[in-house]
């Protein structure tokens, strides 16, 4: 027996199609559980803006701030009031509130290229482009600094 056979004899393997959300959140919970045990003094905080029309959300960000480097994960405005500067006014305040705790830049991807450009216009710079990330789609990955480190 090799070394990879011995080690599966006392577990079940498989190979399945559709895991349901609860069998991905064990894989994802894992990864996230041995990172954060690995990034001594990382002080990882989440952070959230919120925009509601009474009590619906209509638009929001979402991210953490750990190492001095806001990590933005989430952007989204509903699409009745997109074009309207909602997504710029979020990106500004999620922004502000990395720079209160003391980051000094910010991090952001995107697989449009239009956001993209919309990034750049509000003062981020491309780390990396990797075409056909996702079939046609292009993943961008965006930095910003931050405060007085701004451009």
């Amino acid at each position: 027996m090799t070394h990879w056979q011995e080690a599966t004899i006392m577990h079940e393997w498989s190979i399945i199609d559709h895991p349901t959300d609860a069998e991905l959140d064990v894989i994802s919970d894992g990864v996230t559980r041995f990172g954060r045990a690995q990034a001594v003094g990382g002080n990882a905080r989440p952070v959230a803006c919120l925009v509601r029309d009474g009590s619906e959300i209509v638009a929001g960000g979402s991210g953490r701030t750990e190492f001095n480097r806001l990590f933005i994960n989430y952007l989204w405005v509903t699409d009745a009031l997109r074009e309207q500067g909602i997504g710029s006014q979020i990106l500004g305040t999620l922004e502000s509130e990395a720079i209160a705790r003391g980051c000094t830049d910010a991090l952001i991807e995107t697989l449009s290229d239009q956001t993209a450009a919309l990034y750049g216009r509000l003062g981020y710079q491309p780390l990396a482009i990797i075409p056909n990330f996702v079939g046609p789609f292009t993943r961008h990955i965006l930095i910003k600094q931050l405060g007085k480190h701004s451009a």
